[in-house]
């Protein structure tokens, strides 16, 4: 079994109880195999293993590797030619989108993540055109990328069966339609209209395949109240207990999500997700704007995990989060990404320090997310939300070896005040250029700005041909019907709120 050594002036194992960071100086990391063995003192290791390949070394902060606990595509939807947009016009703005390589597309943004520091994501797979066979072949695709650059992915199909381009059934939208625009949007919602029961085996089919992998997890992503039947909560319910995989589910990005929840259910969408057992530990809610106070309490009482998109909140008008009510109910709070960050990238650093700066409200006594809590978020809370749970997170025995080496002087030069706390400095001032080296499962994946196991440039070539060719008829088809839907939807609702 091959044995590592990584060396760093301080290692942030991760945050106390307490909410004081854990942070270890002069220490050396011991990894065997894939997994971290031993940890302590760098001349003490030295000794013991001096056979032992070096990593690190002086001038070097060692921290868990971060995790963004809710991702979608690869390049992203502004790139691919949909703009902004509040998030339900934004569903027929993204038949704007062009058509890419789905191995190409995931390695694109994998490449920004690792660049900042991600080792795992939570690849939350939205929409899969075609059969069975095409949603399979578009899966593997997008998990065979990952684990050819050597990054740790939980994956999940999301399932949906319903109310594909508004909150309403998909036939009664299109009667409301001009009579050309009925075909076209029939044709195109038909094409993601896998049934129920293929979804399932989709699930099924992936966890088969992917079972002895320890990169991958397959996991549930029972996609949003408005998009499943109460036959899919059922179905999503049953298949969590059968499997024991944990779940992401979208709840309450926005307003008019919690109006349609009072119009279906009377009430809450936590409560009628709630009354099929879905709530407990082993459930992610992405987002979670709109909860009220007893959402929230409800939230806490079952043990559900939130994760908090805040860029994508921000860019699609969706409203902006009460994190600060989320920390201090006790809830575990993950952070993610989502499609893109504020600068339309993957940096998980910026997304830390946008999510730690936002909830800074007026008032010298009013409560914000100290720089503890959001690393916290983006590691061993990030890690809850995944089928890897205790396993990654945080730099620990027996954990994964999943490791990120900060070259501090990058990260303060020319200058930092040494009283300012050590995590405080990396989510103010860290950015992917102080990122040296990330480790996934003891592996190097990423170092000094390459990637030893995949040839970025050539990727980048290769999606810089592909989509400066002229589009395709069937792209320019589709672009011209999303912006033919904005009225209509938008008209649609009107009277909503």
């Amino acid at each position: 079994m091959t044995q590592k050594l990584i060396i760093a002036d301080h290692i942030i194992t991760g945050i106390n109880a307490d909410g004081s960071p854990a942070i270890m100086d002069d220490t050396a990391i011991l990894v065997e195999g894939s997994r971290i063995s031993e940890i302590g003192p760098t001349a003490d290791m030295r000794r013991a293993y001096s056979g032992a390949e070096e990593i690190g070394g002086r001038g070097r902060v060692a921290m868990p590797g971060l995790i963004n606990a809710h991702h979608h595509v690869g390049l992203t939807p502004f790139q691919l030619g949909a703009r902004d947009q509040p998030l339900e016009l934004w569903f027929p703005e993204r038949l704007a989108m062009r058509d890419v390589d789905p191995r190409l597309d995931t390695l694109y943004s994998a490449f920004e993540m690792l660049a900042s520091g991600v080792t795992t994501v939570q690849h939350l797979h939205s929409r899969a055109p075609g059969d069975t066979e095409a949603v399979l072949s578009r899966a593997d695709a997008i998990i065979g990328a990952y684990t050819d650059l050597g990054m740790r992915a939980s994956y999940s199909f999301a399932f949906r069966d319903q109310c594909r381009m508004v909150y309403a059934a998909d036939e009664d939208f299109i009667a409301t339609l001009p009579a050309e625009l009925r075909g076209p949007v029939w044709t195109y919602l038909s094409s993601f209209g896998l049934p129920l029961e293929e979804q399932i085996a989709v699930f099924h089919s992936l966890q088969d395949r992917w079972a002895d992998q320890d990169l991958i997890g397959i996991q549930l992503a029972p996609s949003n109240l408005h998009w499943l039947s109460d036959k899919a909560l059922e179905s999503a319910a049953r298949l969590a207990d059968e499997s024991g995989a944990p779940m992401h589910m979208h709840l309450l990005e926005t307003p008019y999500q919690a109006e349609y929840a009072r119009r279906r259910t009377g009430g809450s969408a936590l409560a009628h997700v709630d009354s099929f057992g879905l709530l407990g530990p082993d459930l992610t809610v992405g987002h979670g704007v709109w909860m009220t106070d007893d959402d929230l309490e409800l939230v806490a009482d079952r043990g559900v995990c939130l994760c908090h998109n805040c860029s994508s909140n921000l860019r699609l008008k969706s409203g902006r989060a009460d994190l600060n009510g989320f920390l201090s109910s006790g809830v575990p709070v993950a952070l993610g990404i989502d499609e893109a960050g504020l600068n339309d990238d993957r940096d998980m650093l910026q997304e830390m320090r946008l999510a730690m700066t936002l909830h800074r409200p007026a008032g010298h006594d009013a409560p914000f997310p100290s720089a503890s809590d959001i690393f916290r978020m983006a590691t061993e809370h990030g890690a809850a939300t995944t089928p890897f749970g205790q396993s990654i997170g945080k730099i620990a025995r027996g954990r994964f070896a999943d490791v990120v080496l900060l070259n501090w002087n990058a990260l303060t030069y020319p200058y930092q005040d040494p009283a300012i706390p050590l995590v405080d400095v990396i989510l103010r001032r860290a950015k992917p250029a102080s990122v040296e080296t990330v480790l996934v499962g003891g592996a190097i994946v990423y170092h000094q700005g390459t990637f030893p196991a995949v040839d970025k440039a050539a990727v980048l070539d290769q999606l810089s041909q592909h989509l400066r060719r002229q589009k395709a008829p069937a792209e320019v088809e589709q672009r011209n019907l999303g912006y033919a839907l904005l009225d209509p939807v938008r008209d649609f609702y009107n009277d909503w709120l």
